[in-house]
């Protein structure tokens, strides 16, 4: 999308996002891909906080790990960042001690919702938190789009609704809930299958509507020159 484009789609008044294109063109500038298609961390965040559970506070390891989440606290300037993966959070420092100038800038480009990866040593903080002394940080997806607000998180009924996707990233018990359906699910499949079950797909669209008195979704199907239905359940 170009910047004229971009400009149209986007209110005057959209600040944060304004902001967010604006770091975006920066690692445009660069030459660095802002959405790389492939990224391996060796851990994820809950494997760490319970493998390194007994490290006390203050004490260093030489362990490497790389991980790879969602920034949901970025404080100064991109010295300290929490990140949070389908696990849990782990907490990132970074410093000219283990980062050169370039990388330490690239950092202070970054935004709330931006998807990274991140490689150091294992630590914790005289304060408890278990935290990556990050010597290499890899963007790999810009966030466009402002994070909820996440003190008091998505706590509107109607847009929880809308936008789920923004539920998801806000509420941790909308997470589990959505981890709970598809464990039910699978487990559901499985009963059936040992009991030689086959599973097999419904059509999408209908000649009829159903759903009892719901509006139904129509659609024209131009090949078969028809009206068509949507399902309301599948």
């Amino acid at each position: 999308m170009t910047n004229d484009l971009l400009s149209l789609a986007l209110p005057d008044d959209n600040i944060v996002r304004h902001a967010k294109i604006k770091n975006l063109e920066y690692f445009k500038a660069r030459g660095v891909n802002a959405y790389p298609a492939t990224f391996k961390p060796s851990h994820k965040a809950v494997q760490l906080q319970e493998t390194y559970a007994g490290l006390a506070d203050g004490d260093h390891t030489e362990d490497s790990v790389t991980v790879a989440g969602r920034i949901t606290a970025y404080r100064n300037s991109g010295m300290f960042i929490d990140l949070e993966d389908v696990t849990g959070k782990v907490q990132i420092f970074c410093h000219k001690q283990d980062l050169d100038a370039q990388a330490l800038e690239d950092i202070a480009h970054l935004d709330l919702g931006d998807i990274i990866g991140a490689s150091g040593k294992i630590r914790r903080t005289p304060r408890g938190e278990l935290t990556i002394n990050a010597s290499c940080v890899t963007l790999l997806s810009k966030s466009l789009q402002p994070m909820p607000e996440k003190y008091h998180g998505l706590t509107d009924l109607e847009t929880r609704y809308r936008q789920r996707y923004a539920d998801l990233i806000a509420n941790e018990n909308t997470r589990e809930t959505l981890r709970r359906r598809s464990r039910i699910i699978t487990a559901i499949r499985h009963l059936l299958d040992s009991k030689n079950y086959l599973e097999v797909e419904t059509p999408i669209l209908h000649t009829i509507p159903g759903g009892a008195t719901a509006r139904p979704f129509k659609t024209h199907h131009n090949a078969l020159d028809m009206e068509l239905y949507l399902r309301i359940a599948p």
